[in-house]
């Protein structure tokens, strides 16, 4: 299979410090690209050496969680012409307890969604217990703005608004849940051609190894999982996912 981990977090331990091993085994996994997005001004440092890594692709976003950091647009513009980013991201609303107030991840998200349709990048989308209000928040973006919601793990019904919109969608560990009913209705439900796969290593587990011990290679679990729900082959999914990837992202 030539896999497309279109989300991992190399930059976040237990994976920065052990990257060389992490890679070798993703690649004896199938896995040919690793999508890295940076969530703040101090992941943005660390991606920065990820740049000639052969398959290893960045984003640059100020994540929802990071909101109150404030956002230096054109210093972000600056660091994703100068490392040659796939996409902004990862970036998004999340309404959960905890995280900077609404009007403050807001006040960043907007201006990030701005510049990604000025530089004609795809955005990387977070979403907690908020999609009616970054579905509509992207609406006033559209038809310039493209991306992927990713790690979705909701309805086909929450699913809808985002495809008709012309977004993607990433399945993750929670596709392999067997008790993940509305997770696998929606990878049952999404088109083949706007269907991404991804890990969000080390941050969400799989069925069977929980988060913090997630890599890369693990993409080819949630593949696998994909499959025995389409009733299709891992190598299909695999193909298609990749190629999807490709022409969302770039590259070949």
């Amino acid at each position: 299979m030539a896999l497309y981990d279109t989300h991992c977090h190399l930059t976040v331990e237990p994976l920065a410090s052990r990257m060389d091993c992490v890679i070798r085994r993703a690649r004896d996994a199938g896995v040919d690209d690793i999508l890295v997005p940076a969530v703040d001004r101090s992941s943005w440092a660390a991606a920065e050496a990820l740049g000639g890594l052969e398959g290893i692709h960045v984003a640059l976003g100020l994540h929802p969680w990071s909101a109150s950091e404030g956002l230096d647009v054109p210093e972000l513009r600056e660091e994703l012409e100068r490392l040659s980013c796939l996409a902004v991201g990862e970036i998004g609303l999340d309404w959960a307890e905890g995280c900077p107030p609404r009007d403050v991840q807001m006040g960043v998200l907007e201006p990030q969604l701005a510049l990604a349709c000025d530089l004609g990048l795809p955005v990387l989308l977070h979403c907690r217990r908020a999609f009616g209000d970054l579905h509509a928040v992207i609406s006033g973006f559209l038809p310039g703005l493209r991306g992927v919601l990713h790690a979705f793990s909701r309805t086909p019904a929450e699913a809808e608004p985002f495809l008709e919109a012309g977004f993607l969608l990433a399945f993750g560990g929670a596709v392999t849940r067997p008790g993940a009913r509305r997770a696998h209705a929606s990878a049952a439900f999404v088109p083949p051609d706007m269907m991404l796969l991804e890990t969000d290593a080390p941050s969400l587990g799989v069925e069977g190894i929980q988060p913090g011990g997630t890599e890369p290679m693990h993409v080819a679990l949630v593949a696998g999982a994909v499959a025995r729900i389409r009733g299709v082959t891992p190598e299909s999914v695999a193909g298609t996912t990749a190629a999807n990837a490709r022409r969302l992202f770039g590259g070949r």
